[in-house]
């Protein structure tokens, strides 16, 4: 989880470095293409094959989709504001997925949980806000990031018991691929004049990608969600690192202390679904 908190902004700040050179839709394909050529010889391999169990394909090209339009707009998001910046704004989803999960599929929210939420969303207010007096509108990009991912995690998690991970992540660069795929032959004209720095930047961006959700995948496997999930908040100060040596960014006065309320909110939020998780499993069931 430690490797994925570093590589994942590690990649965001190459997908900002190529923002100038490189449209979106290539960005985006080449971050799939590159998943998709080094996953499916793995699948493959493993024998497992990429049949589908019954009534998920449309659930797998939904979660494709949505993971298109989420690395879509955060790769948009780092055209305009800095990388630290956008982390933090993204890392409002906990909290959107708490509130989808209470109001859309019944799921018992506490008041404690639902105060965090709201003080995690006035901590994203303060980041955003300077943000906003400066860029304008793109400054909202970081939330669709959040409610996307929210839905994706949603998507994924009533999919994940029928599918491997891995397998899983190999037919959703196939399909991105061959929804991208029109977009970048009819819409990307600078194909063939990409120079060989460029299109080994891109190559990087998307063994990156890769590499890191393959990281977070193997890491569930050794601890549970409960124990990692906090972990996942050090890619704001990695993130911010990262900004500084690469691009001289740091957040100002107003958003590092939204930056420190909102992990804070959000690290509230993921404990205390941990205790009442353990909670529950000791609890003996009703007679």
């Amino acid at each position: 989880m430690l490797a994925f908190c570093v590589l994942a902004p590690l990649g965001d700040s190459m997908a900002k470095l190529l923002g100038g050179a490189v449209s979106l839709s290539m960005l985006v394909f080449v971050r799939f293409a590159v998943q998709a050529i080094i996953l499916v010889p793995l699948v493959w391999h493993s024998g497992a094959g990429f049949a589908l169990p019954k009534g998920t394909l449309h659930w797998t090209l939904l979660r494709t989709a949505l993971h298109i339009a989420g690395i879509g707009l955060m790769f948009s998001a780092l055209r305009f504001l800095p990388l630290a910046d956008a982390l933090a704004i993204a890392f409002v989803m906990p909290f959107i997925m708490l509130v989808l999960g209470h109001f859309v599929m019944g799921e018992v929210v506490g008041k404690h949980r639902m105060i965090a939420c709201i003080i995690g969303f006035i901590g994203t207010l303060l980041v955003i806000q300077p943000n906003f007096a400066e860029v304008g509108p793109p400054a909202l990009l970081p939330l669709g990031v959040a409610l996307v991912f929210a839905l994706f995690m949603m998507v994924t998690r009533k999919i994940a018991q029928q599918i491997d991970a891995v397998k899983l992540q190999a037919i959703s660069g196939l399909q991105a691929c061959a929804l991208l795929l029109p977009v970048i032959v009819f819409t990307t004209p600078e194909i063939t004049a990409l120079n060989s720095g460029t299109i080994a930047m891109l190559l990087v961006l998307g063994v990156i990608g890769t590499l890191a959700h393959l990281f977070m995948t193997w890491s569930l496997r050794f601890a549970p969600a409960s124990t990692l999930a906090p972990m996942q908040y050090l890619e704001i100060p990695f993130g911010t690192a990262i900004g500084w040596a690469v691009f001289a960014d740091l957040p100002n006065g107003l958003a590092t202390i939204g930056i420190f309320i909102t992990m804070a909110a959000g690290l509230y939020v993921i404990i205390r679904e941990g205790r009442l998780s353990v909670q529950a499993a000791k609890t003996p069931p009703a007679a």
